[in-house]
């Protein structure tokens, strides 16, 4: 496949009109332009022809003189430029090999000056070293501003999608009871009906209402059954149903064993109630417990949604101004809800907390957003031992007379000492590609220092802590 650099050679010149409506062009003299122009050679490129190869060498300026073009580097990250734009390798760039491959998004011509002809036009005209370093320095901010970016929407991603699995068990489990509940409520009023329709004494029903009363109250909360318990209670209360010819057997011993119910239960039942109607009865008795059973768990996972969603806002400081009063172990507690699903491999966690710590004045989101960075790199590096389950998690908190410490402690393998020396560094990073930009422990780095603190570490194997200090009080 042809590309940029496989055709330049045959290719023809611009003009020096041409390159004059180009911006950064535009003014320079005529003659510097003809000089431009001859050492340039011009391409045109079909709509979705490649341009460029990802890894091939990167040694033209290359000059958009109409179309467009775009681009998808390896890391994911999107380039486009338009009618007008210099861009390819500029004077003073550590450019080598493109990042990425790029293609022709409208029929475009391109204009490329050899890297070899850099110092005579910068010499010809002194005016475009200020102008291309410039046009070098907004790549460069674009180019960081992306990661950043990216960085964000891939924690936010990650964060959401553990949210997404929150939120869907306790929905799921309210919209199961809720259906469950409509059946229950079918049942308990159909059983109701044909008991009126009976003629039902008068001392049955008062037992019947008082016994469904006290029903939670004597039984309390059920505890779960092995399957040998369980089998054998349905199996004894199935049997004492078929002795005293109720319909429908193992759905209601099967019902009954979730509800409590015993044996001594059902003679107390039978005992009070007239034989003909045990069986409507039972039914009703059933159906009322499961109505009652299912109202509380439809309130526990609404409860449990609710608590999520307080925790989010909670995180994010929604509908509060940049900075408040903000108590550290809030947000800790808080950012560990929202890493709940990254923890349930077994992780423990110990919580050493300072709770005479008094709130500070801070900005909560970014606070937040060094917890779970901090948090997420323990996390990492937990699970790198192969078994999450032997991992220890250990935030600390304690306080002097100035600063308050909060100290974020795992027992993975450590940090190597040959990259202590570059774990701040902007974009460096001992992830796979795609898994990390290099930019979250340089977040946590800005942050902190930009609510005039700082940070510390030790590690070694098995014991890795980092230490964020934070004044106490506004200078």
């Amino acid at each position: 496949m042809e590309t940029l650099a496989s055709r330049i050679a045959a290719a023809p010149s611009p003009s020096v009109e041409e390159l004059q409506s180009v911006p950064t062009f535009s003014d320079l003299p005529v003659e510097g332009l003809a000089w431009l122009a001859s050492q340039m050679n011009v391409i045109d490129f079909e709509l979705g022809e490649t341009t460029v190869q990802q890894g091939d060498p990167a040694d033209h300026m290359v000059v958009i003189l109409r179309g467009e073009l775009g681009s998808e580097a390896g890391s994911g990250r999107l380039w486009r430029a338009s009618e007008g734009t210099v861009t390819g390798l500029l004077p003073f760039s550590r450019l080598t090999h493109y990042p990425g491959t790029a293609r022709a998004s409208r029929p475009s011509r391109l204009a490329a000056l050899h890297k070899s002809h850099f110092p005579e036009m910068l010499q010809r005209m002194p005016v475009l070293q200020g102008r291309l370093v410039s046009l070098l320095a907004d790549r460069v901010r674009e180019s960081a501003f992306s990661d950043l970016q990216r960085e964000k929407l891939m924690a936010l991603g990650k964060l959401s999608a553990g949210l997404a699995h929150e939120l869907n068990n306790p929905a799921s489990a309210a919209r199961r009871a809720a259906d469950n509940l409509r059946k229950a409520l079918a049942s308990v009023r159909t059983a109701a009906l044909k008991l009126d329709r009976d003629g039902l004494p008068l001392e049955s029903r008062v037992f019947l209402a008082e016994l469904e009363r006290d029903w939670a109250k004597h039984t309390g909360p059920q505890g779960a059954l092995d399957t040998l318990e369980r089998s054998d209670r349905e199996e004894e209360l199935s049997t004492w149903l078929d002795e005293h010819q109720v319909e429908a057997v193992w759905d209601l011993a099967t019902a009954l064993v979730d509800l409590g119910c015993t044996r001594e239960t059902l003679e107390s039942v039978a005992s009070r109630v007239p034989s003909r109607f045990l069986n409507d009865v039972l039914v009703r008795i059933t159906a009322a417990f499961t109505i009652s059973r299912l109202a509380d768990e439809i309130e526990h996972s609404t409860g449990r949604i609710s608590e999520l969603v307080r925790s989010i806002k909670e995180y994010s400081y929604m509908d509060q101004g940049p900075e408040q009063q903000v108590d550290i172990h809030h947000g800790l507690e808080n950012t560990l809800v929202m890493l709940r699903h990254r923890l349930k491999s077994g992780i423990e966690v110990v919580r050493d907390y300072d709770r005479s710590i008094p709130e500070i004045r801070a900005r909560g989101s970014e606070l937040n957003q060094v917890w779970t960075n901090l948090l997420v790199n323990a996390i990492d590096a937990i699970c790198q031992k192969g078994n999450p389950g032997e991992g220890k998690l250990t935030i600390r908190t304690s306080r002097d007379d100035k600063c308050l410490h909060v100290e974020i402690i795992d027992n993975g393998p450590g940090i190597p000492d040959g990259i202590k020396s570059r774990i701040f560094e902007p974009f460096f990073t001992t992830k796979p590609l795609g898994e990390g930009t290099g930019l979250g422990l340089d977040t946590v780095f800005r942050i902190v220092r930009n609510h005039r603190g700082n940070i510390t570490f030790d590690s070694r194997p098995g014991h890795t802590s980092f230490v964020v200090h934070l004044p106490l009080a506004a200078d």
